[in-house]
């Protein structure tokens, strides 16, 4: 599976995917995938030589894509949810998640919401000198919705109208296709091919120079961009894990390098530690089936007779102090989470509650039958005890701490986690049986409609891997995904975490553990302007805005 979590950009959702995009060095983790970092990175260290003052940035951050398996191509799900540097895309979202154009400069949808019409900009050639016209987009739309690097389902096929408007017809009316148009970067029908990944050519800011696989690619500026000019000609990004990154900005070789959490305080002359808040939640799946012995497909195993229970998940959800765990394990850099999308549009506020309720959380096992009848600590209920295994990305630090630091205040709930890191091979094997530390954020809610709706469940995804069934929430997730009136959808993706009666949130079924969002640290030169940054995904975006990024 590609670095921290297959899974399908293309919901652009899945926190397990090629990135939302590539995750192939962990987005969300890979800055935090080794070690907190050697005893010879001392803070106060100084940058021994820069390159302040050059036009030219070297970066090592893993989690902008990190460095893609199939090449930097969008069809198998490169950009996804990060700025795609060699490609345009025909919308984008602002600093503020808006919708603002690139490639086009209007667009329209039908009544019915089955047909959205694009029209694009006339003076846009790709890196080769030749025109992108309608057909490229065409051609970009139809080729993704018959591969499998992204989700384009919804999507029934893509026409030309004329040179410069293109006909988008979907399967079904969702609102949620805008982010799509957001969310693919545009290829050329007449230099794509199975190669195209290693070798590509965009329309995008900056043109591709090379790439050495495992060790770096090179970008240099479009002379030719139709849009403004970025200020840095050259871009080198740098394949390496975080405490070599760390190395590589201290000795001068790096200019910006993803830092883990733990090395906030770390000081180095000439540069600075910037802390980027995010939308990336981390958060936990309770299994709701219990095991009754049946088994997969593939033969694996389904359900878990602990927590089936709801009381399991609401005393966990209540019970546990997230600040805390926050403060421990992030090293403070990190928000409350409570529901997955507490900072979104479509976020409810009246289903986010108050944590840390020790003796309310005791009381409700207590009253769910959970007794300690032995004396061990650990409660039991008609013979099962509170405890079960909780798997991480064995390469993400920040997914084990977070793990070793709930089991550990689950125990006074009289809950016993056992907390293991498994590869995600391992991972898919026992995920509809097992509770898993998974990270998710994203701008396009179609994030909840795979991970909530019943009959969106897709192992290969971990689409609804808990394999929950709410008719009541499904209702408002169907409404929602195919409303043409966005508040309506809003209003009904929140009714789906809580309505008042049931939801997908600790107050209704209590589906997930949801703990924190997750702070992207970045060390970079002191001297560097980054502008006002995107909303950070899953996965992160540090290049977002790279057009507003100078030196002072």
């Amino acid at each position: 599976m590609p670095g921290d979590e297959p899974a399908s950009p293309a919901s652009g959702v899945s926190d397990e995917s090629v990135s939302e995009g590539s995750d192939a060095l962990a987005p969300g983790d890979s800055n935090e995938s080794t070690s907190q970092g050697s005893d010879e990175l001392a803070s106060g260290d100084s940058k021994e030589s820069t390159s302040q003052g050059s036009n030219e940035l070297v970066a090592a951050v893993g989690t902008h894509g990190g460095e893609p398996e199939t090449g930097f191509n969008p069809i198998t799900g490169w950009g996804y949810s990060h700025e795609p540097l060699v490609q345009s895309t025909l919308f984008k979202k602002d600093s503020n998640g808006s919708l603002i154009t690139d490639l086009a400069t209007n667009y329209s949808v039908s009544d019915d919401g089955f047909t959205w019409t694009v029209n694009i900009r006339d003076d846009v050639k790709f890196h080769d000198g030749v025109p992108l016209t309608a057909r490229d987009v065409a051609f970009t739309f139809n080729t993704a919705a018959n591969s499998s690097g992204v989700d384009l389902s919804v999507l029934k096929n893509a026409v030309v109208l004329d040179n410069y408007t293109v006909e988008f017809t979907l399967n079904d009316p969702q609102t949620t296709f805008i982010h799509k148009l957001v969310a693919i970067g545009i290829v050329p029908e007449h230099a794509y091919n199975d190669t195209y990944g290693e070798n590509p050519i965009g329309s995008g800011p900056y043109r591709f120079v090379e790439w050495d696989k495992g060790q770096q690619a090179i970008f240099e500026a479009n002379p030719d961009y139709y849009g403004q000019a970025p200020y840095f000609k050259k871009l080198t990004l740098l394949f390496m894990q975080s405490d070599t990154a760390f190395a590589a900005a201290k000795s001068g070789q790096v200019d910006i390098a993803e830092i883990p959490s733990s090395y906030a305080d770390q000081k180095v002359d000439g540069m600075k530690i910037v802390s980027l808040s995010s939308i990336d939640a981390r958060g936990i799946t309770f299994p709701m089936q219990p095991d009754t012995g049946k088994k997969t497909e593939n033969g694996y195993s389904i359900g878990n007779n602990v927590t089936s229970d709801p009381a399991i998940r609401k005393a966990l959800n209540i019970g546990i102090d997230r600040q805390t765990l926050i403060d421990g394990a992030l090293n403070g850099q990190g928000e409350e989470e409570f529901t997955g999308v507490d900072k979104l549009p479509w976020g409810n506020k009246d289903a986010i509650f108050e944590d840390g309720k020790v003796d309310e959380a005791k009381k409700l096992l207590a009253d769910a039958g959970w007794k300690d009848t032995d004396g061990d600590g650990i409660l039991e209920k008609n013979g099962t005890k509170a405890e079960f295994t909780l798997l991480y990305s064995s390469n993400a630090q920040e997914r084990q701490a977070l793990a070793v630091a709930l089991s550990e205040e689950a125990k006074e709930l009289g809950i016993n986690i056992k907390v293991e890191g498994k590869s995600w091979d391992e991972i898919d094997t026992l995920a509809h049986s097992t509770p898993v530390v998974f990270g998710y954020g994203s701008l396009d809610p179609t994030d909840l409609y795979l991970r909530y709706y019943s009959k969106s469940y897709d192992p290969s995804n971990y689409n609804n891997i808990i394999l929950y069934n709410n008719s009541v929430v499904d209702n408002y997730l169907k409404t929602a995904i195919t409303s043409t009136d966005q508040d309506t959808a809003n209003k009904n993706w929140q009714l789906a975490a809580w309505d008042g009666t049931t939801g997908f949130s600790e107050k209704g079924d209590a589906t997930w553990l949801w703990i924190a969002t997750i702070n992207y640290m970045y060390i970079m030169d002191e001297d560097i302007d980054f502008g006002t940054p995107k909303i950070q995904p899953h996965g992160a975006n540090i290049f977002g805005n790279i057009l507003e990024w100078k030196r002072t």
